[in-house]
């Protein structure tokens, strides 16, 4: 009750001043904005638990927790700390979908909570922080991101923390908050390493702001060195597995990303945010670069363009600017709040709330699994929407963040069926070898409820981890791709018996996925010591 009534009390009576402290009851209403952001809050929350294990696990999921057996200080497609606490995670709670999948889910709550509480720091009152929240919340494209394991979701809460950090350097230029901002940064450059984007707007803030005198700060210096020194041992890791980052990222960008254009990425931003949320986070970068009472705060407006300007140069996928978009969504917020203090605010507060929602009710279902996979076709047609992975290969009835969350369990099952084909004594030395980390992960995550051996593959961190030991004598290998005459031809080059076993098949998985043959193959021309660098595949 207390909250609908201070919701209430928001849309219709609250007239709190634009800056902050000037009303004499300020302290007394902070007591109570967390009341303001609740329902924001615990609305995504029991969508994500609602939904948490529907349509399965994610393939990325199935190779984190490869990853999380073969702990380390680093892997080739990312830093360790998201595998490290992964690797927590399972030890405490296990490994189902749901157990691994609860942290991203309070993280939605968190950073909803985090994107209303900037409002607040900009100076702004309870509608303000109402709105904020509630852009946090629609966002179409952070539903995928919090539904699923990943480093991603922790590269948000991080960009979140940093931010009020900068807050609160900016407001008592204290400058030993560089120190934790150092400490933080460093954190989470052993989660992903985009934080350098981070730093690259960072700097171009401060270079265009007055806040560039603390470029000449001993602390700032000493922050850039924690950083440094925590990040050291993914960079000492690196160094001593050829710069296997760096290979990674120079193929997927020649290979597998999708070429991107200027317009392409503004569209994929407004997309991504719910359409009608532009008219929050520009406003928000009106508000920052632009007005008088955003002056103390203007860095963040340089901090977003610079690195909206650098991913657009570089024709980057669209997620990968959505953690810079809190401080965008809270200056708007207060800007609007600003506008609305007029008599027709109390018609409009309600609407532009209400304009936010309805959209994202509608656009969920694509980013979610909140309706049966059948129904959730239907409504992607429906919509008009194209399936889109910023990636370059086919794509197939359903986005990409949904079909690989189909087919794991059902292609784990049909190698059981070719595995028990064989006898006990030729169980005992076979060898399942896969193309990708998504294939090995379901055998390793569904394989023990069969008693299949651990699969082998030559795919990012699977490379790494070695050839298994065999003997030579039988592998059950998963062709390259449907092509099943052109996977004969170049396994009986090096088998003396190769026969197409079975075929995986599944309505909803990708299509390089789909239709793929299975092959017992006997007394190998070769050894996968002699080959195994031949087969790496980074990318």
């Amino acid at each position: 009750m207390e909250t609908c009534q201070t919701f209430l009390r928001i849309m219709y009576i609250d007239r709190s001043p634009f800056k902050m402290n000037q009303d004499k009851n300020m302290k007394k209403r902070l007591s109570a904005d967390w009341l303001v952001i609740l329902p924001a809050v615990l609305t995504a929350v029991v969508v994500h638990i609602l939904c948490i294990q529907n349509f399965g696990i994610f393939r990325d999921e199935l190779y984190y927790l490869a990853c999380a057996d073969h702990p380390a200080f680093g892997y080739v497609d990312q830093p360790p700390l998201s595998i490290w606490l992964l690797k927590l995670i399972t030890l405490v709670f296990g490994s189902s979908v749901a157990a691994i999948r609860i942290l991203p889910v309070l993280a939605s709550g968190a950073w909803i909570y985090m994107t209303g509480k900037l409002a607040r720091e900009f100076g702004g009152g309870r509608f303000a922080m109402l709105l904020a929240s509630v852009a946090a919340l629609v966002t179409l494209g952070n539903m995928v991101i919090f539904h699923f394991y990943s480093m991603n979701f922790l590269d948000m809460i991080f960009w979140q923390i940093l931010f009020f950090i900068l807050i609160r350097l900016l407001k008592t230029q204290d400058t030993r908050y560089w120190l934790w901002f150092g400490l933080t940064a460093g954190l989470a450059s052993l989660n992903k390493i985009s934080i350098l984007f981070f730093g690259f707007g960072l700097v171009a803030g401060l270079l265009m702001t007055k806040n560039r005198m603390h470029l000449k700060s001993g602390h700032f210096w000493a922050g850039l060195g924690i950083a440094f020194v925590i990040f050291l041992p993914y960079i000492v890791w690196n160094a001593l597995h050829d710069w296997a980052m760096l290979t990674f990222i120079h193929n997927a960008k020649t290979c597998k990303m999708a070429s991107v254009s200027p317009a392409g990425f503004l569209i994929g931003q407004i997309l991504y945010n719910n359409p009608v949320n532009v008219l929050i986070w520009i406003t928000g970068l009106i508000f920052l670069l632009f007005c008088r009472a955003a002056e103390k705060f203007r860095l963040f407006g340089w901090l977003f363009l610079a690195i909206y300007i650098l991913f657009t140069i570089q024709g980057a996928k669209d997620y990968y600017l959505a953690a810079a978009y809190p401080v965008l969504f809270a200056g708007g917020a207060v800007l609007w709040e600003k506008w609305l203090r007029r008599k027709a605010g109390p018609v409009i507060r309600p609407l532009l709330i209400i304009f936010l929602i309805l959209p994202a009710v509608f656009l969920a279902p694509v980013t979610l699994p909140i309706l049966p996979v059948d129904q959730t076709i239907r409504h992607i047609q429906k919509i008009g929407i194209q399936s889109q992975a910023g990636e370059n290969h086919d794509m197939g009835i359903l986005p990409q963040h949904f079909a690989d969350m189909h087919g794991w369990p059902e292609m784990a099952a049909v190698f059981a069926e070719v595995y028990n084909q064989l006898s006990e004594e030729e169980r005992r030395g076979c060898v399942i070898y896969l193309r990708n980390y998504g294939e090995a992960g379901a055998i390793d995550y569904y394989g023990p409820r069969y008693g299949l051996p651990k699969a082998s593959c030559a795919h990012n961190n699977y490379w790494l981890w070695g050839p298994p030991e065999w003997d030579g004598r039988l592998a059950i290998i998963y062709g390259w791709n449907d092509d099943v005459q052109a996977n004969l031809n170049d396994l009986n080059n090096r088998f003396e018996s190769v026969v197409h076993a079975a075929t995986f098949s599944h309505p909803y998985c990708m299509p390089y996925e789909n239709n793929r043959p299975i092959f017992i193959c006997r007394n190998a021309r070769f050894s996968f010591e002699e080959i195994w660098l031949h087969e790496k595949h980074f990318i």
